[in-house]
């Protein structure tokens, strides 16, 4: 599998902040950031660019003789905004809401392989993002996008990519192979394939469904007694009452 030059998100920042470099060409700025950053170029590499670092790019050759670049400190810093991620308009990767753990009592944490928006439409191997969600009976809150492709670089991928997910207790996906498979499940992660994929949301709902009485391997995942056996675990402690 060839490796991305850049997330879908990424390339886009990059084409806007060229823009706003005053017509610097794409191609340009994505091989200066290539070699400042290794590929594959990602959102999560990006916010990590310092002012400092836009103007060594811009600078090439000449970083070490402080060369001004030809753009003003102002502009330098509207464009490290712009390659953040910071009020980019058009942007299809979805805002994590506010989470701290406990604010959601019940629930559980399901992952999402997609590469556009809210929307399970990944492979395990080779989907840009993992959305993370905290799933209860009464809400679905995305809390967390993580890169897949930051893993890409590891000697393990697979591996790599499920460090990515590893506290959460599910992911779906449209696909996975039997050893990817098997080093998801090492990481403790339950993996669900739904091959025509679907809004994110929907495939969470019918998910919700099922966790006021969850069928036995969803109730193993939750760490509760399944549905069916719960009734006799309570006549039980009734009985020793």
């Amino acid at each position: 599998m060839s490796q991305p030059v850049a997330s879908r998100e990424a390339a886009y920042r990059i084409a806007l902040a060229a823009r706003a470099l005053e017509g610097l060409e794409v191609r340009a700025l994505v091989n200066a950031l290539a070699e400042k950053l290794e590929l594959p170029i990602t959102e999560s590499k990006l916010s990590r660019l310092t002012v400092e670092d836009l103007r060594e790019i811009l600078a090439g050759d000449h970083a070490d003789e402080n060369c001004t670049v030809g753009v003003s400190p102002e502009a330098l810093k509207e464009t490290v905004r712009i390659l953040w991620g910071q009020d980019v308009a058009g942007s299809d990767k979805p805002t994590p809401e506010a989470y701290q753990e406990g604010d959601m009592p019940g629930s559980i944490r399901v992952a999402i392989a997609a590469n556009r928006g809210e929307n399970l439409d990944g492979h395990f191997g080779s989907c840009e993002n993992f959305l993370i969600y905290q799933l209860s009976p009464t809400e679905i809150r995305l809390v967390d996008v993580r890169s897949g492709l930051d893993a890409d670089a590891a000697e393990d991928r697979n591996a790599a990519r499920a460090a990515v997910i590893n506290d959460c207790q599910i992911v779906y996906l449209q696909s996975i192979g039997g050893p990817a498979a098997a080093k998801v499940v090492r990481a403790g992660v339950h993996p669900l394939k739904k091959p025509k994929g679907g809004a994110a949301r929907e495939v969470l709902g019918e998910l919700q469904g099922a966790l006021l009485n969850p069928p036995p391997w969803l109730a193993r995942i939750m760490g509760i007694a399944p549905g069916s056996l719960a009734r006799y675990a309570e006549a039980l402690d009734a009985e020793e009452a």
